[in-house]
């Protein structure tokens, strides 16, 4: 909804749908509903024989019932299904989900019975603040996007609580706390949400992607019988010389390392930088811990004037802002190793500065590799990330770009998992040579 703008000859120009008295009065009946772009471009996709969206709108539309059953689902990057899976069913009570957080109570929360407890109260809290909003005979936009935000928080939590309650459901639970008192609620054995959401709402499904290594161990993650899933491997298009792979390895980047290995890294890069001076590079930071000693660093040895960086909060704008430059920049960026369609100048090269191994105090990873000792997925999911990130900037047959790794467990990584590389991913690595670098002056 927010994509679109309200039509009605009483709205204010550049109000967006969900900010439209629709949204904001309860008991409001609109008389251009039928005209209205949002509800016919919806209702052309829910009746029309195809019909595109994010995923993430597909698997809402399970529980609001907007979109029947289809013949045939295809869907793209499907290798991400698990960590859709894990993020539709996790949930977070916290002063950033919840209306008027300072106001509730909180309890300590050791389990998923104090979990469900509390989320109880925070339902019934929020039911009463629903209902007072709803009274009110016109809302402002600050008290329409608290309306929003409550409806939905309200459908998790009928969601979460059902499950909680039904006997029937095999789902297992983590439960952490944070120091404000923010509870984070985590399925264990998320696959098992997939099937109401997904699998249960198609009759054939093709699955693309370019990173499912293994076809069982990718239907035991989303729940899926092997037996009745067909893998169909197509060569890849672009050629090798257009994708080249470079070592410009200085040191692990490990937690107890990483403070020695980056200032080489820093230097490394800042040749890389030197190599490509009228071209857009990417640095893949892997955290915000690692982009900050970064940026620090470089800006000691090459300046800040092609220098980019972005947080938590002006992720998209600063990406957005460095893709519409023509300058030659470097954006420093975090968890960008997907979804990121860098085309043409958009970028020329880019740079891994961590290989990004899964977080094992995550609960879902501790239990695959302690619980499960599961190290094949752990290296499996590793290099899943590597080959997703390089293809960041190389989009096309005709387009070309570099991609250099600064991570000596880089070199581990490839090793251990070389027998169940794609054979093009193989070639690419086993090309890889130390790029011709010029030496630099500290600024």
């Amino acid at each position: 909804k927010g994509n679109y703008d309200c039509i009605h000859p009483d709205v204010a120009d550049n109000i967006p749908v969900h900010e439209a008295p629709c949204n904001l009065q309860d008991d409001f009946e609109c008389d251009h509903k039928h005209r209205c772009p949002y509800y016919e471009d919806r209702d052309f996709a829910e009746n029309g024989r195809f019909a595109a969206m994010t995923l993430a709108l597909f698997l809402e539309s399970a529980i609001t019932g907007i979109f029947e059953d289809r013949d045939v689902i295809v869907i793209d990057e499907a290798h991400g299904l698990p960590k859709w899976a894990e993020m539709y069913g996790s949930i977070t009570l916290g002063p950033d989900t919840v209306p008027n957080w300072n106001r509730i109570p909180t309890p300590s929360v050791n389990s998923i019975t104090d979990a469900a407890q509390f989320a109880g109260h925070i339902n019934a809290e929020l039911e009463q603040t629903r209902i007072d909003l709803k009274g009110k005979p016109n809302l402002n936009p600050d008290e329409g996007a608290q309306l929003n935000e409550t409806e939905r928080l309200l459908r998790d939590l009928s969601w979460f609580l059902n499950e909680y309650h039904n006997s029937d459901t095999e789902t297992e639970w983590h439960v952490s706390q944070g120091e404000d008192g923010a509870v984070t609620v985590k399925p264990i054995n998320p696959e098992r949400l997939l099937y109401h959401t997904l699998w249960d709402r198609g009759n054939k499904f093709a699955l693309l992607s370019a990173t499912i290594l293994s076809r069982r161990s990718f239907c035991h993650e989303v729940g899926l019988n092997p037996d009745r899933v067909a893998l169909v491997d197509i060569d890849h298009t672009f050629p090798l010389e257009h994708r080249p792979l470079y070592d410009i390895m200085q040191g692990k980047m490990t937690m107890d390392e990483r403070d020695e290995t980056i200032p080489d890294i820093a230097e490394a890069i800042a040749k890389v930088m030197a190599k490509h001076p009228d071209e857009k590079g990417l640095i893949h930071c892997h955290s915000y811990g690692i982009q900050d000693q970064l940026y620090a660093h470089l800006a000691d040895i090459v300046g800040t004037s092609r220098l980019r960086d972005h947080d938590s909060a002006n992720r998209d704008p600063a990406l957005a802002d460095w893709k519409r430059s023509s300058d030659p920049d470097v954006f420093l960026s975090v968890k960008m190793e997907e979804a990121l369609d860098l085309k043409d100048d958009l970028a020329r090269w880019q740079v891994l500065c961590k290989a990004p191994y899964p977080n094992t105090q995550d609960p879902t990873v501790d239990k695959r590799v302690n619980g499960n000792d599961d190290w094949r997925w752990y290296f499996g999911t590793t290099l899943a990330t590597v080959m997703q990130a390089c293809g960041r900037v190389v989009r096309s047959p005709d387009d070309w770009g570099a991609t250099y790794v600064a991570d000596t467990s880089f070199e581990d990584l490839f090793n251990r998992t070389r027998p169940r590389m794609p054979s093009w991913f193989r070639e690419q690595v086993e090309a890889m040579e130390q790029p011709d670098l010029p030496q630099i002056a500290q600024h």
